[in-house]
């Protein structure tokens, strides 16, 4: 599975600024100023830290959890880096697919072109020049726990952009694509029933009077 890592930043700077965006009343966000970057030459300027209105339990998250809680703030992030800035109650279906397309200069898997000759080969003998992209299994698990995420932040149901029709057509179009590209099928197997073993027969009944 890929990682997001290289698109976060550390918290390296002294100085803070608090940002207050039109996001639903639950949800308060602090933007703290990074100048250093990552050290991979893709210097973010923001590390935003997104946290609810209510007090934080001290128990021990799930890794399910961490996780989801490090999507949200990257994604909250990519709003306050965009140009314009982009509030959470204006983000659109259209704007997830923006994110998708830009966490793509970060993926680590080969995604061959049809060009390419080892185009439909699962395990290309050598290699070539061809992108590479976040995997179909990495964006389709981050857009679950994103979409987890939104409503846990108090977004409704049915405005939220993680679960748009053209974020769930785009999720299938790039499954389908890197399906050609790398010769794997992602269709769903059939679970096999365990074989059942014979229903045990009572042992006969000998009558000892005879």
């Amino acid at each position: 599975m890929d990682s997001l890592q290289g698109f976060e930043t550390s918290n390296a700077g002294p100085s803070s600024t608090a940002l207050t965006p039109n996001f639903p009343a639950s949800l308060s966000m602090t933007a703290v100023t990074n100048m250093t970057g990552n050290g991979n030459g893709n210097g973010n300027p923001l590390s935003v830290t997104v946290s609810s209105s209510s007090s934080t339990s001290p128990t021990t998250l799930s890794r399910y959890e961490n996780q989801k809680r490090r999507d949200w703030n990257t994604f909250g992030q990519y709003l306050c880096n965009h140009r314009p800035p982009l509030s959470l109650s204006r983000c659109s279906g259209a704007h997830v697919l923006e994110f998708l397309r830009y966490l793509d200069q970060f993926g680590k898997t080969k995604v061959h072109t049809p060009l390419c000759p080892f185009f439909g080969h699962p395990n290309p003998p050598a290699p070539c020049p061809c992108p590479l992209r976040q995997a179909w299994g990495s964006l389709d698990a981050l857009i679950g726990r994103l979409r987890a995420a939104f409503e846990e932040h108090g977004g409704k149901p049915e405005a939220n952009p993680f679960g748009a029709r053209a974020v769930r057509l785009y999720l299938r179009e790039v499954r389908d694509s890197q399906a050609k590209a790398r010769g794997i099928s992602y269709e769903k197997k059939k679970r096999k029933r365990p074989p059942q073993a014979p229903p045990s027969l009572p042992p006969p009944n000998i009558n000892q009077n005879q």
